[in-house]
């Protein structure tokens, strides 16, 4: 096992966690590991990517509140593999940071605090990211930690662009666009700077169970499509999008749904699954044959490619769009429908690199590049969580 330092980064998700391994060489972090906890699985286990090699390992573990169990289980099995004693931080990935944090932090007691009174902007994924920073306090109450926020990326918008049409005293409590999947979007604009740096305005398409789309200027982000929830946008696996609010004001009144149905509603039973009765998969109504299956996938693309024409608006022109994430990297039907509502902007496909997941699946006549390039938040997350470091 190497004696060299290691960093942990942990990027939780509603119901899985993303456990990366890096050593840390100078002031870089390199990969060496991964693993995923898939919390919705019964029994657990720990699925471990070391090199080539991949391990699944069960845990003995219950999910508790606190997680103290499962963060020292898991512990115990990257011990077996992993110089566990050489770590010496932990960087986590937390969805939200208001107006406070615009960049990565170090997770003292402060900042833990001014995290979990942003919980009721992001109620699914703010509460697993603070049980993982508890969890490893009490397992290693010295280890250094830091946080990486999704929204921190997009505070470069403009104020207009970021303003919804409410009362101004609103706007100044809190109550506006933030934007989110930041750390995945400053991964592919450090990519667009490394490979294509002719391409100034670009419109990526973070597409997976959350889905969103940014608008990059120069590598800096001009426009989203989340706003001040991750609700907000495309439609996504199980959660609406644009949704008018007079639909909210009508379940709440006519319906008489209660706060907390309407939440579930929005979060677990929209979107895809939804629109489909079927499923919240894009692989599972891509095969199904059913009427309601392509009318999903339909709305899926449209809205998609809608977003894309709007933040040409926004960018005042477009050189290129980019898939990303589970969906967008690895599912060419979805790029295929959402390039056949683009020819109006000129964009066309390459079929053979397209079905082949390519970097360029646009022809050479297009007037507009497309590409394919695959995400790593969790690199992000090592390398700010080192920025912290260096600077403490």
């Amino acid at each position: 096992m190497p004696s060299t330092d290691l960093l942990l980064t942990f990027n939780a998700g509603s119901s899985t966690v993303k456990i990366g391994i890096f050593t840390i060489e100078g002031t870089e972090a390199r990969r060496i590991g991964k693993g995923m906890i898939d919390f919705r699985a019964e029994p657990l286990s720990l699925n471990l990517t070391e090199g080539p090699q991949r391990f699944e390992a069960p845990l003995k573990s219950e999910v508790s509140e606190d997680l103290h169990d499962v963060i020292d289980e898991t512990f115990a099995l990257l011990a077996d593999h992993f110089d566990i004693a050489a770590v010496r931080a932990a960087g986590h990935r937390v969805v939200h940071g208001g107006s406070r944090f615009i960049g990565p932090a170090a997770l003292d007691d402060d900042a833990i605090d001014a995290i979990d009174a942003l919980t009721p902007l992001a109620p699914l994924h703010q509460p697993q990211a603070l049980r993982f920073v508890r969890a490893l306090r009490h397992l290693k109450p010295h280890l250094a930690q830091t946080a990486s926020f999704d929204t921190a990326f997009h505070s470069t918008q403009d104020d207009l662009v970021r303003r919804f049409a409410i009362p101004r005293a609103l706007h100044e409590e809190g109550i506006k666009r933030y934007g989110f999947h930041g750390l995945s979007y400053k991964f592919i604009a450090g990519e667009l700077r490394r490979r294509l740096p002719q391409a100034a305005m670009v419109v990526v398409a973070h597409l997976g169970s959350g889905a969103s789309l940014c608008a990059l200027d120069q590598g800096v982000s001009r426009d989203c499509s989340m706003g001040f929830s991750t609700l907000d946008g495309i439609p996504m696996a199980t959660r609406p999008g644009w949704l008018d609010p007079g639909v909210i004001l009508h379940l709440a009144g006519e319906k008489e749904l209660s706060f907390g149905e309407i939440e579930d509603l929005l979060y677990h039973h929209s979107g895809l699954l939804g629109v489909s009765g079927i499923s919240a998969d894009t692989r599972d109504l891509l095969q199904d044959g059913r009427p309601e299956a392509r009318q999903a996938i339909d709305l899926f693309t449209l809205r998609i490619a809608g977003e894309i024409g709007r933040m040409a608006v926004s960018l005042g022109g477009l050189d290129a769009v980019v898939f990303t994430a589970g969906v967008g990297e690895h599912q060419p039907e979805i790029r295929a429908g959402v390039a056949k509502r683009l020819t109006w902007l000129g964009l066309t496909l390459d079929e053979k690199a397209n079905t082949a997941n390519s970097f360029t699946i646009s022809t050479g006549e297009s007037r507009m590049a497309a590409h394919v390039v695959a995400t790593d938040e969790e690199q992000v997350i090592a390398d700010e969580a080192l920025s912290v470091l260096r600077a403490r």
